[in-house]
C-alpha cells in the first residue's frame, strides 16, 4: 500500500530523488506566492515553495492580522497547501521576500518544516543549498515522542 506522499516505503528516499530539484522554478512560485501576501501592517511580503517528493510544486505566504501574534507565516500557508492538495514530504524549500531575495525560515518555521521533511530535503541559503539538518541541528521531532511512550 502506497503512503501517497512520493516516498519509497521501504528506504524512506523521495521517489524521484535521482531528478534534479529545478532550484529557478521554486524561486519562481515562491515570488508569485509572495506577490499574494497580505501585509498591511509589516509592509513585508514572504513568499515560500517546495518540491514535495512526488514532484509537486506548493507554496503559501506570509498573512498578517491586527492581532500581531495571529500572524502565518508563508511556511504555515505552504503545509496547508501540502496537506490539501495531496499531502506528502518536502523534498526541496525556498523562500523569497518582497524584493525577491532569499530569505531564511524563522526557527519555529524551521521546526514545521521539519516535521514535513523528506529524509534528504534540501533549503536555498544565503549561504547556498543546506539540509534540514544543517539548518535545524538537534532538531526534535515526532520520533522523539515515540522514544518517550515507549
Amino acid at each position: 500500500m502506497s503512503r501517497g506522499d512520493g516516498v519509497d516505503q521501504v528506504t524512506g528516499a523521495a521517489k524521484n530523488a535521482a531528478e534534479p530539484v529545478d532550484w529557478d522554478a521554486l524561486k519562481a512560485a515562491a515570488t508569485a506566492a509572495m506577490h499574494r501576501a497580505y501585509v498591511p501592517y509589516s509592509k513585508f511580503p514572504v513568499g515560500a515553495a517546495a518540491l514535495t517528493g512526488d514532484g509537486r510544486i506548493v507554496s503559501g505566504c506570509n498573512v498578517e492580522n491586527a492581532s500581531y501574534g495571529l500572524t502565518l507565516c508563508a511556511e504555515c500557508a505552504l503545509v496547508g497547501n501540502l496537506h490539501m492538495t495531496g499531502g506528502g514530504l518536502l523534498r526541496a524549500f525556498y523562500c523569497v521576500d518582497g524584493a525577491g531575495s532569499i530569505l531564511m525560515p524563522c526557527g519555529r518555521c524551521r521546526q514545521l518544516l521539519y516535521e514535513f521533511r523528506a529524509p534528504d530535503m534540501e533549503l536555498m541559503t544565503t549561504q547556498g543549498i543546506k539540509s534540514m539538518d544543517q539548518v535545524l541541528p538537534d532538531a526534535f521531532g515526532p520520533e522523539h515522542l515515540e522514544e518517550t511512550r515507549g
